[in-house]
């Protein structure tokens, strides 16, 4: 199994559970982007995480959201800056963070330096962007990454979106597009 952009990366409307099975890269010491659009009628972040896929050093790891500008990664919206844990499989921390329907984000992950190596899933196609920043101790704002490493890659950093609620009296559309 690979990653899948909507599933295991990106922009999610059911976290996902299963090892997506990406390939493995390490992250000690490193931030990682990944870019997604938001879906349509999307308002809320409830939850954001990432897969380790090996790794059992109990280092701090950061999670956020970055805004787009010029097809990199821009201005550090939200984080949450202070998680550890020796777990391999999904990290996940809940957030309330607000964004704006139909637009392009970068989700970002780092990870503090510690001995042994921790890693993350990736995949080099079937995504929209990502990028790969060394000897790092936080998540900078802004990214400031320059060109994208991988234009069509992604990385297994999610954003669970909240359901979309048509305001009352409005015709309802699911969050995929198509009218109910």
């Amino acid at each position: 199994m690979a990653l899948v952009l909507g599933t295991s990366s990106g922009f999610v409307t059911v976290a996902p559970t299963a090892d997506p099975g990406g390939l493995a890269q390490g992250i000690d010491g490193s931030s990682c982007v990944t870019k997604d659009t938001s879906p349509a009628g999307a308002t809320l972040i409830t939850e954001v995480g990432w897969w380790r896929d090996a790794g059992t050093d109990a280092a701090n790891w950061e999670i956020g959201i970055y805004s787009e500008a010029a097809g990199v990664a821009d201005a550090l919206l939200n984080v949450d800056a202070t998680n550890s844990t020796t777990a391999t499989g999904w990290q996940r921390v809940t957030v309330s963070w607000s964004i704006s329907p139909s637009t392009a984000y970068w989700l970002g992950f780092q990870m503090d330096a510690h001995t042994g190596t921790t890693s993350i899933d990736f995949e080099s196609s079937g995504g929209v962007g990502r990028d790969l920043k060394t000897t790092q101790t936080t998540l900078t704002n802004p990214y400031g990454g320059g060109a994208i490493g991988t234009a069509v890659g992604m990385a297994a950093i999610y954003a669970l979106v909240a359901p979309f609620v048509p305001a009352r009296g409005a015709k309802a559309t699911s969050i995929i597009g198509g009218a109910f």
